[in-house]
């Protein structure tokens, strides 16, 4: 059964805005003098304090290949179930009650200080941080790090 529906424009008709508000709502971007950064450049004014350089954007780019990926791991993913994975798989070796890991191997490039060292551990990693290397001692461990030789 076709039904008839009044056309919605029809109880706008007489009213100048048709529901939106005041005249200038519900224009362009005209209205507001353009959108997000127009009309700050090539005309007048480019010599006003503050627009030549204070919001124009950033200068130059950084090159994403540029860029060095932190690929990390806390101290608290190391645990036993891990480390004997890695024993069983050859990626790490059982040291009398400790465990030999290198971390660069795997693809780690940082070791983070979050979590407790469960057993000793003596990793060898490119970078650690100072609450990663000071808690691996405190267990026992020894850290082995690209930064440390460096500064050493």
């Amino acid at each position: 059964m076709v039904v008839y529906k009044r056309k919605k424009v029809g109880k706008y008709r007489g009213s100048s805005n048709h529901g939106g508000g005041m005249r200038k709502k519900r224009r362009g971007a005209g209205s507001r003098g353009g959108r997000g950064m127009a009309g700050t450049g090539k005309r007048a004014g480019q010599k006003k304090a503050g627009i030549k350089y204070a919001y124009l954007g950033s200068v130059g780019f950084r090159a994403r290949r540029d860029a060095t990926v932190v690929r990390a791991i806390n101290i608290g993913d190391l645990t036993v179930e891990k480390l004997g994975r890695w024993v069983a798989e050859g990626k790490a070796a059982k040291e009398g009650k400790g465990y030999s890991v290198n971390l660069t191997a795997l693809g780690y490039t940082k070791l983070l200080g979050a979590g407790d060292a469960a057993v000793a551990l003596k990793v060898t990693v490119e970078r650690c941080s100072a609450q990663a290397a000071e808690k691996i001692k405190a267990s026992g461990g020894d850290v082995v790090s690209a930064e440390a030789m460096a500064s050493a």
